[in-house]
Protein backbone atom coordinates (compact mmCIF):
# COMPACT_ATOMS: atom_id res chain seq x y z
CA UNK A 1 0.00 0.00 0.00
CA UNK A 2 2.90 2.33 0.72
CA UNK A 3 4.31 1.72 -2.76
CA UNK A 4 0.84 2.20 -4.28
CA UNK A 5 0.56 5.59 -2.60
CA UNK A 6 3.99 6.55 -3.91
CA UNK A 7 3.07 5.56 -7.46
CA UNK A 8 -0.21 7.45 -7.15
CA UNK A 9 1.65 10.58 -6.02
CA UNK A 10 4.15 10.23 -8.87
CA UNK A 11 1.30 9.74 -11.33
CA UNK A 12 -0.39 12.94 -10.15
CA UNK A 13 2.89 14.82 -10.48
CA UNK A 14 3.36 13.43 -13.99
CA UNK A 15 -0.08 14.64 -15.06
CA UNK A 16 0.44 18.10 -13.54
CA UNK A 17 3.80 18.60 -15.26
CA UNK A 18 3.00 16.88 -18.57
CA UNK A 19 -0.45 18.33 -19.22
CA UNK A 20 0.75 21.81 -20.40
CA UNK A 21 3.18 20.23 -22.89
CA UNK A 22 0.63 17.72 -24.15
CA UNK A 23 -1.96 20.47 -24.50
CA UNK A 24 0.49 22.68 -26.41
CA UNK A 25 1.29 19.86 -28.83
CA UNK A 26 -2.41 19.15 -29.47
CA UNK A 27 -3.27 22.87 -29.66
CA UNK A 28 -0.96 23.24 -32.65
CA UNK A 29 -3.39 21.00 -34.58
CA UNK A 30 -6.53 22.62 -33.13
CA UNK A 31 -8.59 25.31 -34.91
CA UNK A 32 -7.86 28.79 -33.58
CA UNK A 33 -11.36 29.30 -32.15
CA UNK A 34 -11.12 26.17 -29.99
CA UNK A 35 -7.67 26.78 -28.46
CA UNK A 36 -8.91 28.99 -25.54
CA UNK A 37 -11.17 26.10 -24.45
CA UNK A 38 -8.06 24.09 -23.42
CA UNK A 39 -9.51 20.96 -24.95
CA UNK A 40 -7.51 17.82 -25.67
CA UNK A 41 -9.98 16.59 -28.29
CA UNK A 42 -10.56 19.21 -31.01
CA UNK A 43 -13.55 18.94 -33.30
CA UNK A 44 -11.16 18.62 -36.25
CA UNK A 45 -7.42 18.45 -36.81
CA UNK A 46 -5.71 21.11 -38.91
CA UNK A 47 -2.22 21.94 -40.19
CA UNK A 48 -3.04 25.60 -40.84
CA UNK A 49 -0.87 26.81 -37.95
CA UNK A 50 2.21 24.98 -39.21
CA UNK A 51 1.47 26.10 -42.76
CA UNK A 52 1.50 29.75 -41.64
CA UNK A 53 4.74 29.23 -39.69
CA UNK A 54 6.54 27.74 -42.69
CA UNK A 55 5.19 30.50 -44.94
CA UNK A 56 6.37 33.33 -42.68
CA UNK A 57 9.58 31.84 -41.25
CA UNK A 58 12.53 30.25 -43.13
CA UNK A 59 12.37 27.35 -40.70
CA UNK A 60 14.92 25.10 -42.38
CA UNK A 61 17.51 27.87 -42.70
CA UNK A 62 16.96 28.90 -39.08
CA UNK A 63 17.18 25.26 -37.98
CA UNK A 64 20.47 24.81 -39.83
CA UNK A 65 21.93 28.00 -38.32
CA UNK A 66 20.82 26.97 -34.82
CA UNK A 67 22.30 23.49 -35.20
CA UNK A 68 25.63 24.85 -36.47
CA UNK A 69 25.86 27.39 -33.65
CA UNK A 70 24.70 25.04 -30.87
CA UNK A 71 26.88 22.12 -31.97
CA UNK A 72 29.96 24.30 -32.51
CA UNK A 73 29.55 25.98 -29.12
CA UNK A 74 28.96 22.63 -27.41
CA UNK A 75 31.98 20.97 -29.00
CA UNK A 76 34.30 23.88 -28.20
CA UNK A 77 33.04 24.12 -24.62
CA UNK A 78 33.64 20.41 -24.06
CA UNK A 79 37.21 20.64 -25.38
CA UNK A 80 38.31 23.89 -23.76
CA UNK A 81 36.52 23.48 -20.42
CA UNK A 82 37.84 19.94 -20.05
CA UNK A 83 41.38 21.19 -20.68
CA UNK A 84 40.94 23.91 -18.06
CA UNK A 85 39.29 21.50 -15.63
CA UNK A 86 42.11 18.99 -16.05
CA UNK A 87 44.72 21.67 -15.34
CA UNK A 88 42.81 22.76 -12.23
CA UNK A 89 42.19 19.23 -10.96
CA UNK A 90 45.29 17.18 -11.80
CA UNK A 91 48.18 19.56 -12.47
CA UNK A 92 50.12 21.37 -9.75
CA UNK A 93 51.10 24.95 -10.52
CA UNK A 94 51.34 28.19 -8.62
CA UNK A 95 48.12 30.20 -8.49
CA UNK A 96 45.86 27.27 -9.33
CA UNK A 97 43.39 27.94 -6.51
CA UNK A 98 43.39 31.67 -7.26
CA UNK A 99 42.50 31.04 -10.90
CA UNK A 100 39.74 28.65 -9.86
CA UNK A 101 38.34 31.28 -7.47
CA UNK A 102 38.34 33.85 -10.30
CA UNK A 103 36.48 31.38 -12.53
CA UNK A 104 33.88 30.86 -9.80
CA UNK A 105 33.56 34.64 -9.42
CA UNK A 106 32.75 35.04 -13.11
CA UNK A 107 29.70 32.82 -12.58
CA UNK A 108 28.19 35.57 -10.41
CA UNK A 109 28.64 38.31 -13.03
CA UNK A 110 25.34 38.91 -14.92
CA UNK A 111 25.61 38.55 -18.67
CA UNK A 112 23.94 41.96 -19.13
CA UNK A 113 27.01 43.63 -17.62
CA UNK A 114 29.16 42.08 -20.36
CA UNK A 115 26.72 42.81 -23.17
CA UNK A 116 28.04 46.23 -24.26
CA UNK A 117 31.80 45.47 -24.15
CA UNK A 118 31.25 42.09 -25.78
CA UNK A 119 29.16 43.65 -28.55
CA UNK A 120 31.80 46.37 -29.08
CA UNK A 121 34.47 43.69 -29.44
CA UNK A 122 32.40 41.70 -31.92
CA UNK A 123 31.75 44.82 -34.00
CA UNK A 124 35.46 45.71 -34.14
CA UNK A 125 36.31 42.17 -35.21
CA UNK A 126 33.72 42.38 -37.98
CA UNK A 127 31.71 39.40 -36.74
CA UNK A 128 28.28 40.98 -36.85
CA UNK A 129 25.79 39.33 -39.21
CA UNK A 130 27.79 36.12 -39.12
CA UNK A 131 27.78 32.85 -37.22
CA UNK A 132 31.21 33.64 -35.76
CA UNK A 133 29.62 36.37 -33.66
CA UNK A 134 27.25 33.79 -32.19
CA UNK A 135 29.84 31.06 -31.60
CA UNK A 136 33.17 32.55 -30.49
CA UNK A 137 31.95 34.52 -27.41
CA UNK A 138 30.49 31.34 -25.88
CA UNK A 139 33.25 28.82 -26.58
CA UNK A 140 34.10 28.69 -22.86
CA UNK A 141 31.99 28.85 -19.71
CA UNK A 142 32.70 28.66 -15.99
CA UNK A 143 29.90 26.24 -15.20
CA UNK A 144 31.44 23.58 -17.42
CA UNK A 145 34.83 24.06 -15.78
CA UNK A 146 33.30 23.61 -12.33
CA UNK A 147 31.35 20.46 -13.22
CA UNK A 148 34.24 18.80 -15.04
CA UNK A 149 36.82 19.74 -12.41
CA UNK A 150 34.75 18.14 -9.67
CA UNK A 151 34.34 15.03 -11.83
CA UNK A 152 38.06 14.83 -12.65
CA UNK A 153 38.93 15.04 -8.94
CA UNK A 154 37.29 11.65 -8.40
CA UNK A 155 39.68 9.90 -10.84
CA UNK A 156 42.61 8.21 -9.04
CA UNK A 157 45.92 9.99 -9.50
CA UNK A 158 47.73 6.63 -9.74
CA UNK A 159 46.00 6.01 -13.06
CA UNK A 160 47.34 9.27 -14.46
CA UNK A 161 50.83 8.64 -13.07
CA UNK A 162 50.86 5.20 -14.71
CA UNK A 163 49.93 6.78 -18.05
CA UNK A 164 52.74 9.31 -17.71
CA UNK A 165 55.22 6.51 -17.01
CA UNK A 166 54.04 4.84 -20.23
CA UNK A 167 54.92 8.02 -22.11
CA UNK A 168 51.49 9.64 -22.51
CA UNK A 169 51.33 13.40 -22.77
CA UNK A 170 48.82 15.47 -20.86
CA UNK A 171 46.45 15.93 -23.80
CA UNK A 172 46.52 12.22 -24.58
CA UNK A 173 45.79 11.44 -20.92
CA UNK A 174 42.87 13.87 -21.01
CA UNK A 175 41.22 12.63 -24.19
CA UNK A 176 41.98 8.89 -23.98
CA UNK A 177 41.79 8.24 -20.23
CA UNK A 178 39.94 11.05 -18.46
CA UNK A 179 37.18 11.51 -21.04
CA UNK A 180 36.04 7.85 -21.15
CA UNK A 181 35.87 7.85 -17.34
CA UNK A 182 33.86 11.09 -17.22
CA UNK A 183 31.12 10.45 -19.76
CA UNK A 184 28.19 11.43 -17.46
CA UNK A 185 29.83 14.76 -16.57
CA UNK A 186 30.72 15.46 -20.20
CA UNK A 187 27.18 14.68 -21.32
CA UNK A 188 25.78 16.95 -18.60
CA UNK A 189 28.01 19.86 -19.63
CA UNK A 190 27.28 19.21 -23.30
CA UNK A 191 23.53 19.03 -22.78
CA UNK A 192 23.40 22.17 -20.62
CA UNK A 193 25.56 24.04 -23.12
CA UNK A 194 23.51 22.86 -26.09
CA UNK A 195 20.22 23.89 -24.43
CA UNK A 196 21.60 27.28 -23.39
CA UNK A 197 22.99 27.98 -26.86
CA UNK A 198 19.86 26.74 -28.61
CA UNK A 199 17.53 28.90 -26.51
CA UNK A 200 19.63 32.08 -26.71
CA UNK A 201 17.58 34.95 -28.15
CA UNK A 202 18.92 38.26 -26.81
CA UNK A 203 22.46 37.96 -28.18
CA UNK A 204 21.43 36.86 -31.72
CA UNK A 205 18.92 39.73 -31.92
CA UNK A 206 21.70 42.19 -31.07
CA UNK A 207 24.40 40.73 -33.33
CA UNK A 208 22.46 39.40 -36.36
CA UNK A 209 20.12 41.45 -38.53
CA UNK A 210 20.23 39.56 -41.84
CA UNK A 211 17.58 36.85 -42.07
CA UNK A 212 19.94 34.32 -43.67
CA UNK A 213 22.08 34.22 -40.49
CA UNK A 214 19.26 34.26 -37.93
CA UNK A 215 18.79 31.31 -35.60
CA UNK A 216 15.48 29.56 -35.12
CA UNK A 217 14.78 31.04 -31.63
CA UNK A 218 15.43 34.51 -33.03
CA UNK A 219 13.08 33.90 -35.96
CA UNK A 220 10.40 32.51 -33.65
CA UNK A 221 10.68 35.50 -31.31
CA UNK A 222 10.40 37.96 -34.20
CA UNK A 223 7.50 35.92 -35.60
CA UNK A 224 5.60 36.10 -32.30
CA UNK A 225 6.16 39.76 -31.45
CA UNK A 226 6.65 41.21 -34.91
CA UNK A 227 3.19 40.52 -36.29
CA UNK A 228 4.05 37.46 -38.35
CA UNK A 229 1.62 35.35 -36.34
CA UNK A 230 -1.18 37.88 -36.99
CA UNK A 231 -2.09 37.81 -33.30
CA UNK A 232 -3.12 34.16 -33.46
CA UNK A 233 -2.20 31.81 -30.62
CA UNK A 234 -2.06 28.66 -32.77
CA UNK A 235 0.86 29.70 -35.02
CA UNK A 236 2.80 30.95 -32.00
CA UNK A 237 2.32 27.60 -30.26
CA UNK A 238 3.32 25.75 -33.44
CA UNK A 239 6.51 27.79 -33.75
CA UNK A 240 7.32 27.22 -30.06
CA UNK A 241 6.68 23.49 -30.44
CA UNK A 242 9.09 23.26 -33.39
CA UNK A 243 11.67 25.17 -31.35
CA UNK A 244 11.35 22.89 -28.30
CA UNK A 245 11.31 19.59 -30.19
CA UNK A 246 15.12 19.22 -30.70
CA UNK A 247 15.74 19.96 -27.01
CA UNK A 248 13.24 17.32 -25.92
CA UNK A 249 14.75 14.74 -28.27
CA UNK A 250 18.28 15.54 -27.07
CA UNK A 251 17.28 15.14 -23.43
CA UNK A 252 15.42 11.89 -24.05
CA UNK A 253 18.48 10.48 -25.79
CA UNK A 254 21.01 11.54 -23.11
CA UNK A 255 18.84 11.48 -19.97
CA UNK A 256 20.51 8.35 -18.58
CA UNK A 257 23.92 10.05 -18.47
CA UNK A 258 22.39 13.31 -17.29
CA UNK A 259 20.72 11.70 -14.28
CA UNK A 260 23.77 9.56 -13.55
CA UNK A 261 25.97 12.63 -13.39
CA UNK A 262 23.79 14.29 -10.76
CA UNK A 263 23.38 11.02 -8.84
CA UNK A 264 27.08 10.21 -8.61
CA UNK A 265 28.81 13.55 -9.21
CA UNK A 266 29.05 14.77 -5.62
CA UNK A 267 31.37 17.74 -5.18
CA UNK A 268 34.88 17.00 -4.00
CA UNK A 269 37.39 19.70 -3.36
Amino acid sequence: MRRLGLYLLLGIGLVVFAYPFVWMGIATFTPEAEIPELTLLPSRWTLDHYRLVFERIPVWRGLLNSLVVALAVTASVLVFTSMAAYALAKLHWRGRETVFSIILFTMMVPFLLLLIPLYTLVVRLGWTDSLLGLIVPFMMNATGVLILRQSFLTIPRDLIDAARIDGCGELRILFTIIWPLSVPALVTVGLLTFIGSWNEVLWPIIVVREVQWMTLPQLVALFAVGGGAEGQLGPQLAAAFLLALPIVLAYLFFQRYFIQSFATGGLKG
